[in-house]
């Protein structure tokens, strides 16, 4: 019963995580803004709707409980969530769960992104290793964390390169890096 519910709970945030980037993608097209990267979206979306899949059949065919770690695991579960949530207030109009590029836009430099790059990515790692451990998928957990980290190495470079090209992406990060 606590599977059923915290899945529904995540389930429920992704669909309404899909409508903010609709809202937030039609606002930044309006902008003149445009997206890089559309060929591995398709696949990084289908790698998330698996990964429920997945984490559903290894949960109800492994019949192994929660984990003794459950505690610990759904409290930094809840932190990665507010994490989340901090990264997309923090964004703003500007989050997405596409590579949308505003040329020219002042890239944002507040909330979690203060301190890193790509926090909502980190965010994402997190949950993928998580949400399978507190339910002991250990199968699900290690194979989904390699596909990630594979859809991630892709990703992120397109996203890096198409923010240097077009905003003051490597500004803002350089006096971050020089700062510290």
């Amino acid at each position: 019963m606590m599977f059923y519910t915290i899945l529904i709970i995540v389930i429920l945030q992704r669909l309404t995580e899909i409508f903010i980037a609709k809202c937030n993608e039609k606002w930044m097209l309006s902008q003149g803004a445009y997206e890089v990267g559309a060929s591995h979206y398709p696949y990084m979306v289908t790698m998330h709707i698996s990964f429920f899949l997945f984490l559903m059949i290894e949960v109800l065919t492994n019949n192994s409980g929660i984990s003794p770690l459950f505690p610990l695991f759904f409290l930094l579960f809840i932190a990665v969530q507010a994490l989340r949530i901090w990264c997309i207030r923090s964004l703003g109009t500007f989050w997405n769960t596409k590579i949308l590029i505003l040329p020219d836009a002042q890239v944002v430099r507040k909330g979690p992104y203060t301190f890193m790059r790509h926090p909502n990515y980190a965010v994402v790692c997190l949950e993928i290793l998580l949400l399978p451990i507190m339910f002991q998928a250990y199968f699900t957990a290690f194979c989904f964390t390699l596909l990630n980290v594979t859809m991630l190495s892709v990703r992120i470079p397109i996203e890096e390169k198409a923010l240097r090209d077009a905003t003051n992406y490597n500004h803002v990060f350089e006096k971050k890096i020089s700062e510290t």
